[in-house]
């Protein structure tokens, strides 16, 4: 087993990676939590796969389960769900002294942070990742947020959880496009964190090389990820890298309604403000098409034609990162060397559509 361990000022968690973590689900939280009332929030592609199996193994560990789910997809990332979903606790009787775990990708686990962190003004959590974009980037780190109309991710809170379990068998059950689309953000960390790394993911030809190498890509990952968000809990400074390729992935994702993974977005973000940065002498040439290789390696996309229409550009402005006016772009000097590179937003028409 790995053990990524995230300490803060006034809390610390560890990431658990082993293969073996689906049949030690009671015990691992039997580790970390009292017996108490849990629910186990869930949605309708990883509830029939995972969730009576996990209610057992909890419920033989002493702890009784509510289970929670909600339609598997990006819509049910909205206030109006996370404030069922707290009706629901409500009307169970859950205390403060409760725990909610979010069995799932990215989506639920981002749905049941808010929750968690609102119930009560607050109550345990634990993270059991299903996805690999949950497994190697959006289970660790505290961040948790709900979309509003079209902005994404504009609702939320830090809040980090008492145990992240890291098992890649859940895996097996991912159609390929959804394994496929969180490999977009190992490339994207594998840039950001050393040339190392980097000549890892360089080795990942294929979509089977994803399963077999998933659990080294999630420790690889996770480790870079902890470091970055230990000394910089709240974003305030370097934990902004993390946001490589989603500026410009995020207008895509929101432009696509629904016809884009947020991983494939993120994929095009990268190689899109990449090009430009590559372009202007702040990146060195050839960055560009090594990222593109290994993105299309496995099939991601690297192109939208979204980019540059006047919507675009409309979504930039309305960006969470958009402060005051500029634009707090991520750019690569070299492969593990990310900067922040600032942009007003007045200024994005021109530096994305100069050639």
């Amino acid at each position: 087993m790995s053990v990524v361990h995230v300490a803060f000022n006034d809390k610390s968690y560890d990431v658990k990676i082993d293969n073996n973590l689906h049949t030690q689900i009671g015990s691992e939280v039997a580790s970390v939590w009292t017996p108490r009332k849990i629910a186990i929030l869930t949605d309708s592609n990883v509830g029939p796969l995972y969730l009576a199996d996990t209610q057992v193994q909890l419920e033989n560990a002493g702890f009784e389960v509510l289970p929670l789910v909600v339609p598997a997809g990006e819509q049910s990332k909205s206030l109006v769900v996370a404030g069922d979903l707290i009706g629901q606790l409500a009307a169970h009787g859950f205390t403060r002294g409760d725990g909610l775990i979010a069995l799932g990708g990215g989506v639920v686990g981002d749905l049941g942070g808010v929750v968690a962190s609102l119930y009560m003004r607050g109550i345990a959590f634990i993270q059991i990742a299903t996805s690999l974009t949950a497994q190697v980037d959006s289970s660790v780190g505290g961040k948790t947020a709900v979309n509003l109309g079209q902005t994404k991710n504009i609702a939320g809170s830090f809040y980090q959880p008492d145990l992240v379990l890291v098992d890649s068998t859940y895996l097996d059950t991912l159609s390929k496009r959804d394994l496929v689309e969180g490999y977009g953000e190992v490339v994207k960390t594998s840039a950001l964190d050393s040339l190392d790394f980097f000549a890892y993911t360089g080795q990942i030809k294929s979509v089977s090389d994803i399963y077999q190498h998933a659990q080294e890509l999630s420790q690889r990952s996770i480790a870079y990820k902890a470091k970055i968000v230990m000394a910089d809990e709240k974003e305030s400074g370097q934990r902004q890298f993390l946001n490589f390729g989603h500026t410009l992935g995020h207008a895509i994702e929101l432009l696509a309604h629904g016809g884009l993974r947020h991983g494939e977005a993120v994929a095009i973000g990268m190689i899109a403000i990449t090009e430009k940065f590559e372009r202007d002498g702040v990146s060195p040439k050839g960055l560009t098409e090594a990222i593109r290789t290994r993105l299309v390696a496995v099939g991601l996309p690297t192109t939208s034609e979204f980019i540059g229409q006047p919507e675009f550009f409309n979504h930039l402005i309305n960006d969470k990162k958009n402060h005051g006016g500029t634009l707090n772009l991520v750019a690569l000097s070299a492969v593990g060397k990310p900067i922040i590179f600032k942009k007003n937003v007045t200024d994005m028409p021109a530096f994305i559509e100069q050639n």
